[in-house]
């Protein structure tokens, strides 16, 4: 098994089929991607525990009030099983996701270039669905401790080995379309959820007893079908030889664009370079400005237009708090907001990083951060008048920027440091994400909750917020404009090239066409056309689903 998933054996013959490798990075990130739907788990979840009445336990922390009693009543919701468990307490969960996400991409990405994408992304499924399988077990023996260790901790590792393995590979197959090939499979990461939560809600009703929610069957369920998807999707991974390159495609004289490197930095000198410190402070920004608005875009959405939502504007979203129907109603509207910017925030990952490809990544986050800034300073302005269409529309710009962030960062990388390190790069890079996921949500949150425990009126609460965001943007764009190439004597020599190469057992061109000389059936088979419209069947049917079942709740809003 080691010596079947090492490098040698996925080094690709010189005929192979570079369009077999998206579909299977898709079938890896799709799979991960579940991630973002975590929290259609939380209230089944804060419902496990039923008393002999049948109603629902108390929470652990039931009558907290404070940050202080909350963090309390999370401890004793650990190891204790005789009461629920709240929102708080299942939430650090998804915090755990993405902070390891970052630390084990950054950790582990000059692992994962010297042995490849088969085995880092082998090894991603068995963390993503072994960690699912200790969380079933966890909900099934009521032990909290064991949901935040299997997919937290367990989970979070498996979702930063799986989330850079394709990057560095899709970049080499895809020289001429760098931006576009890490937009498809960073695509799949954004549209994971808009596949997983429909699928696990439906799991969750059919498995559902009187006794059970149904979540810990679901988790197994869940963790079968992503080890199929995973399994397939890394095994099928390939490399190509050093010095390959698309067939009558020259690459770019570098003189006529001096922010693309035809040269390579090794990866102990990355983080040696501004270079690095300011695409980090510019990924920083636009995740900032943009997670933590999208966590909360439901309520926001209704606190800001309150009765307008469901057609009686004079009616304040206070007024709809007090009455059951109404609630759900907005409720429901508010569902369909969050259907359509996750749509927005999953296309604009591919739409954004091909343009890029085009307009250049330098000028791609430009458009980011002008036109983010803008889009929030025009929230601002039509929540004012209760434009419900342009504040919308101001937010669905918004998320396909954010979305479009993360997929155009690995291109801006390859671009500035070469190749070889890229996915190792990345991975170090994405520490920037795990300090956005912290600093987005506390900014948005914090301000939202002094300014309403100020008695200020549920639709002029965001506001100064949009305004805090759109300076975060600001400070994106000058962090971009500082990006200039990277200074002569932090790239490898020749000389270091070769050594490098031959330590991650890459082979060139020629070595590998000496190799496959006379097998040609071999060749034939792996580049066959019906074998790329097969891969790509397998990951557009879920997606196909998982665009449909958001666009149903997504009508809504509209209807």
């Amino acid at each position: 098994m080691a010596s079947f998933l090492s490098k040698e054996n996925t080094i690709a013959n010189n005929d192979f089929n570079r369009w077999l490798v998206p579909p299977a990075a898709l079938a890896v990130h799709l799979s991960i991607g579940m991630a973002y739907g975590f929290s259609v788990f939380w209230k089944p979840l804060g419902n496990a525990l039923m008393g002999e009445d049948g109603k629902p336990l108390a929470a652990c922390a039931a009558g907290a009030t404070n940050l202080s009693e909350k963090l309390a009543g999370t401890a004793k919701a650990l190891f204790a099983t005789d009461c629920n468990w709240t929102q708080f307490d299942l939430g650090w969960m998804y915090t755990l996701f993405f902070v390891l996400l970052g630390c084990s991409a950054a950790l582990w990405g000059g692992w994962l270039e010297r042995e490849g994408p088969r085995k880092a992304g082998f090894v991603s499924m068995l963390c993503w669905c072994g960690g699912l399988l200790i969380s079933a077990y966890g909900v099934y023996s009521h032990q909290l401790w064991m949901l935040w260790l299997g997919s937290g901790v367990i989970g979070g590792i498996g979702l930063g080995l799986g989330y850079i393995s394709p990057v560095s590979t899709l970049i080499k197959w895809f020289p001429d379309r760098r931006g576009m090939a890490t937009g498809m499979a960073i695509m799949g990461f954004g549209g994971g959820a808009m596949i997983g939560s429909p699928i696990a809600a439906k799991m969750m009703s059919y498995f559902a007893t009187p006794t059970s929610v149904g979540v810990w069957q679901t988790f197994v369920a869940l963790a079968a079908i992503y080890f199929v998807f995973m399994l397939w999707g890394s095994l099928s991974y390939r490399v190509p030889p050093s010095g390959w390159k698309p067939a009558n495609w020259r690459p770019p004289a570098t003189q006529s664009n001096a922010m693309i490197s035809s040269k390579h930095v090794h990866l102990k000198s990355a983080h040696k370079t501004p270079q690095f410190w300011l695409l980090w402070l510019v990924l920083c920004m636009n995740v900032s400005a943009g997670i933590g608005i999208i966590g909360s875009a439901s309520p926001m959405l209704q606190e800001t237009f309150g009765g307008a939502l469901i057609g009686q504007p004079d009616v304040g979203f206070a007024d709809i708090k007090k009455d059951e129907v109404m609630t759900a109603t907005a409720a429901a509207v508010g569902a369909g907001f969050v259907g359509l910017i996750s749509l927005f925030n999953i296309f604009g990952r591919f739409v954004w990083a091909t343009s890029s490809d085009k307009l250049g990544r330098q000028r791609t986050y430009y458009i980011f951060f002008i036109l983010g800034a803008i889009m929030y300073c025009t929230a601002t302005y039509v929540a004012g008048f209760k434009s419900l269409a342009l504040f919308v529309a101001s937010f669905c710009v918004i998320a396909s920027m954010y979305g479009g962030g993360f997929a155009t960062i690995p291109a801006y990388l390859a671009d500035m440091f070469g190749t070889q390190f890229v996915g190792a790069i990345h991975g170090r890079l994405l520490t920037a994400w795990s300090t956005a996921g912290i600093l987005g949500p506390v900014v948005v949150n914090y301000m939202h909750d002094t300014r309403l425990e100020a008695g200020v009126p549920f639709d002029q609460i965001y506001a100064p917020i949009f305004m805090v965001l759109a300076g975060l943007l600001v400070v994106g764009f000058i962090a971009n404009a500082l990006v200039k190439p990277v200074a002569e004597k932090y790239y490898m020599t020749d000389a270091e090239l070769e050594a490098e190469r031959k330590l991650a057992h890459e082979k060139s061109v020629a070595t590998n066409a000496s190799k496959i000389n006379g097998n040609s059936s071999v060749s034939q088979s792996s580049s066959h056309p019906i074998l790329v419209v097969i891969a790509w069947t397998l990951v557009l049917i879920p997606i196909s689903y998982g665009v449909w079942s958001t666009m149903q709740k997504a009508w809504g809003l509209f209807h």
